[in-house]
C-alpha cells in the first residue's frame, strides 16, 4: 500500500507527533509498504527538490526522533515556514495524501486529534486512521467528554472555566483546593497543574491564560495512574505509570527513565476489570474508533477513577499504547498494520 504518515502540525505536541511520526513510518516501510513521512504545517518544504514518488523513499529528519523536555514555542514554529499560504496544511500535504491508499495519522492535541482533520479528509474522500470527526471532536473537550460519560463511569467532580486575568481572584476564592487545573482542549498534560493550596492554583490559572483560558478545575484524587488502550472496543492489559518524582506531566511521559511503566498493571483482577469495562464504556459511549487509550486513578478504597481519553495515543518508543499492545502478543509493526486494517473498514462503512 501507498500511505501518508502525517505528523507535526501546529500543536504543542508537535515534537511527540513526529517522534510517533518517524517510529510507525519505519515500522510501515519495514512491513513492505510504501512509506511517506511528513510533518502536516512543513510539508513539502522538509524534502526540497523531492516530489512525488521519492518522497516515498526519503528519510525522516533526523532532529524528529526525540521529544524535547519541553513543548515547543509555537510562535517560533509558525514563524519559520517558509511558504506564505495560509491554513495548518503546508505545501503539497493535501495532494500527497490524496494520492495515498490511507494516511495514518501521527497527530496529537488540537491540530489533527480534535476531529478538523477528519472532518476536512471525509469532505475529500481520504481515508485515515482512528476515529471520525465527531468523535474526536467531543474527545478533545473533557469537559464535554465528562458530562457525557458522567452516568457510565466514575469521574472526579469538576467545574469548567472560561476566564481572563480579571477572573482568576475570584476563580481561586470559590473553587476548592487541592485540585487539577487543566486545558480544555490540550493532551500530553501540558498546561496541567496539581494545586494544593490557594497560592498554587492561583498561580495555575495565571499559567492556564497561556493556554487560552478556557479549563477544567477537577477534584484532585490521589491514588495510582492507571492507563487502559482500547483496541477495536476492547481493552488491552492494563498499565500503571510510577513517576520517579512530581505527575506524569510532559517530561515524565517522554524522557526515557523518567517514569516506570509496568505492564500488565499489578492491580486485582477486580480493579483490572473495573478499568477495562470502564474504558471500553467510554470508547462506545464517544462512538470511537479503531484505538484510544483512557486515563485513571485507582483510589485506596480500589475506586478507579475516570479522567479523560485520547484517540491518537502516543506511539513514540517509550509511549504506552505499543506496550500494551505487546502484552497482549502484537508487537509494534502488527499493532501499526491492524491499526490500518481496521481503519479501512471503519472508512468503507455506509
Amino acid at each position: 500500500m501507498k500511505i501518508v504518515v502525517l505528523a507535526g502540525g501546529l500543536s504543542p505536541e508537535r515534537n511527540v507527533s513526529l517522534s510517533s511520526g518517524t517510529k510507525i513510518a519505519e515500522a510501515l516501510r519495514g512491513l513492505g509498504h510504501q512509506t511517506a513521512l511528513i510533518d502536516m504545517f512543513f510539508g513539502l518544504e522538509d524534502y526540497p527538490g523531492l516530489t512525488g514518488e521519492e518522497l516515498y523513499k526519503a528519510p525522516a529528519p533526523e532532529r524528529w526522533r526525540k521529544v524535547d523536555r519541553a513543548a515547543p514555542d509555537l510562535e517560533a514554529v509558525r514563524n519559520s515556514r517558509k511558504w506564505d499560504g495560509k491554513g495548518d496544511f503546508g505545501p503539497g500535504v493535501l495532494e500527497l495524501c490524496q494520492g495515498a491508499d490511507i494516511v495514518f495519522l501521527a497527530l496529537h492535541g488540537q491540530c489533527g486529534e480534535d476531529g478538523r482533520v477528519q472532518a476536512a479528509f471525509d469532505l475529500m474522500d481520504i481515508p485515515y486512521t482512528g476515529s471520525g470527526y465527531l468523535g474526536s471532536a467531543v474527545a478533545m473537550d473533557k469537559d464535554m467528554t465528562k458530562k457525557l460519560v458522567k452516568g457510565l463511569v466514575s469521574t472526579p467532580e469538576w467545574s469548567y472555566a472560561e476566564y481572563t486575568e480579571r477572573d482568576v481572584d475570584r476563580l481561586t476564592s470559590k473553587t476548592p483546593v487541592p485540585c487539577v487545573v487543566k486545558p480544555v482542549d490540550s493532551g500530553s498534560s501540558i498546561g496541567v497543574a496539581i494545586a494544593r493550596d490557594k497560592k498554587e492554583l492561583r498561580a495555575a490559572l495565571l499559567e492556564g491564560l497561556k493556554f487560552g483560558g478556557r479549563c477544567v478545575l477537577e477534584r484532585y484524587v490521589s491514588g495510582r495512574e492507571i492507563q487502559v488502550g482500547v483496541l477495536d472496543g476492547k481493552a488491552l492489559p492494563a498499565i500503571e505509570i510510577i513517576p520517579k518524582q512530581g505527575f506524569y506531566d510532559y517530561e515524565n511521559k517522554y524522557q526515557a527513565g523518567a517514569a516506570e511503566e509496568i505492564c500488565p498493571a499489578p492491580i486485582s483482577p477486580e480493579a483490572a476489570r473495573q478499568v477495562a469495562r470502564a474504558a471500553e464504556a467510554v470508547y462506545a459511549a464517544l462512538d470511537l474508533g479503531v484505538y484510544s487509550r483512557a486515563d485513571f486513578i485507582l483510589d485506596e478504597s480500589g475506586t478507579a477513577w475516570f479522567l479523560e481519553i485520547n484517540t491518537l495515543p502516543g506511539m513514540t518508543p517509550t509511549s504506552l499504547m505499543p506496550q500494551e499492545a505487546a502484552a497482549a502478543g502484537l508487537d509494534y509493526p502488527t499493532l501499526c498494520q491492524h491499526i490500518v486494517d481496521a481503519s479501512l473498514r471503519q472508512r468503507r462503512k455506509p
